[in-house]
């Protein structure tokens, strides 16, 4: 075949070639086009994913139907969002979801507080407060504050204030009236001293309350332990023991204690004095003549325990459960006999957890209680931490108190 021949195939079939790479460069293209203009913005703008990022506060990210499209940790841990197995995050109640539907359809913010439950294994509540509004063309933002600790605290101020009030009530109600009946008897010198003796034992009643309560106060402050030092806990013992030495020989009661043991703690000498003390207190005002309360102290397990265990009328399981709420009281008779206030125990847990420990009791009625405070062992804890209070559940005839 001639050289121009094959020169011309040649070029024939490289046009040929040309043309059908063409056209499927050109098919692919048009393929191609319509899926990348179908991918849709991000849901959440750059610049405010990077603001949402550093929220303290928990946030929900919604689409204009009302399904959630991002949600933080936070969210989930409040109760906001729920999502279980397979299913997508959602939101939690039908009251958000309709508070979100409002703010898709007619644009603007709306706020509102709350109650939902955490999650489904914890009995807590979380108090929230909600606000929604508008992001962007296409969705919903949400945002969330925790108020349950601040609500608790409002709660327990609260009913503190009115148990305060009422404690207050009786003695100072009670020197009023002693007073005016003592005015009355003003010729009868035997009437006037009878009256006298109840209203100095009012007037001790009153002040002993009023210094637990500013005892109280001053162990929940945020600075309970400012100036913690090493203890010798036998100098606390014979302190404690030295505090109540009057009150037992007045009721008759034996405090028996063990012999020294050379165990320290980090903490506040004054204050576990005072803790020890109330435990001691309460082991007498609560046991019956000629009968003993024996105070121990040993070493379990990098902790430091001190039992005060009594031979007196003992506590029920109920009560038991309750003992170191304040101005609770197993007896009230008895408390208003020997002028107890129903804050020692309370103060007790407070000093306690104040110290990285716990206070526990143990009692069976008829047989007596144990009170065991345990701190830890000076050179066997790392830190010492001021911590809350609220005391768990009690478990079969023992209670404890810990943060």
């Amino acid at each position: 075949m001639p050289t121009t021949a094959l020169l011309l195939l040649a070029g024939a079939i490289g046009l040929v070639i040309g043309c059908a790479a063409t056209l499927a460069l050109h098919r692919f293209d048009q393929r191609a086009a319509p899926s990348a203009a179908a991918v849709p913005p991000p849901v959440v703008p750059e610049a405010a994913a990077e603001v949402l990022a550093i929220l303290s506060q928990a946030y929900v990210v919604l689409d204009s139907a009302g399904d959630v499209l991002r949600a933080s940790p936070l969210a989930y841990s409040y109760g906001i969002v729920r999502a279980q197995g397979n299913e997508y995050p959602r939101l939690a109640s039908q009251e958000l979801m309709e508070m979100a539907g409002d703010v898709a359809r007619n644009g603007g913010y709306r706020d509102r507080r709350m109650t939902l439950r955490r999650t489904s294994n914890e009995e807590s509540d979380a108090v929230i407060d909600v606000r929604m509004g508008v992001l962007g063309s296409r969705g919903v933002l949400l945002l969330a504050d925790d108020l349950s600790r601040a609500v608790r605290v409002e709660e327990t101020r609260r009913d503190f204030v009115a148990n305060v009030s009422h404690e207050l009530k009786t003695p100072v109600g009670a020197i009023t009236l002693l007073a005016e009946t003592m005015q009355d008897a003003a010729e009868d010198p035997d009437a006037v001293r009878r009256f006298a003796d109840r209203m100095q034992t009012e007037s001790r009643r009153l002040s002993h309350l009023v210094q637990e309560i500013i005892e109280l106060s001053r162990v929940q402050g945020a600075s309970a332990l400012p100036d913690a030092e090493p203890v010798e806990i036998d100098d606390v013992v014979a302190e404690a023991v030295a505090l109540n030495r009057n009150f037992a020989l007045g009721s008759r009661v034996e405090v028996q204690v063990g012999g020294a043991t050379g165990l320290h703690v980090f903490g506040s000498e004054a204050m576990l004095t005072t803790a020890l003390s109330n435990l001691i207190s309460n082991a007498i005002s609560y046991s019956d003549p000629e009968t003993r309360v024996g105070v121990s102290v040993r070493r379990e397990e990098g902790f430091v325990e001190l039992a005060v265990k009594d031979e007196g009328i003992g506590i029920s399981k109920e009560n038991l459960e309750r003992v170191f709420e304040r101005f609770f009281r197993v007896d009230r008779a008895r408390s208003r006999e020997t002028g107890g206030s129903g804050l020692g125990l309370a103060i007790v847990k407070h000093i306690a957890t104040d110290h990285g420990g716990e206070v526990s009791a143990w009692s069976l009625e008829g047989q007596g209680s144990t009170f065991t405070l345990r701190i830890p062992e000076m050179g066997r804890t790392d830190a010492i931490t001021v911590r809350g209070s609220d005391a768990p559940p009690a478990d079969d005839e023992t209670a404890r108190g810990r943060g």
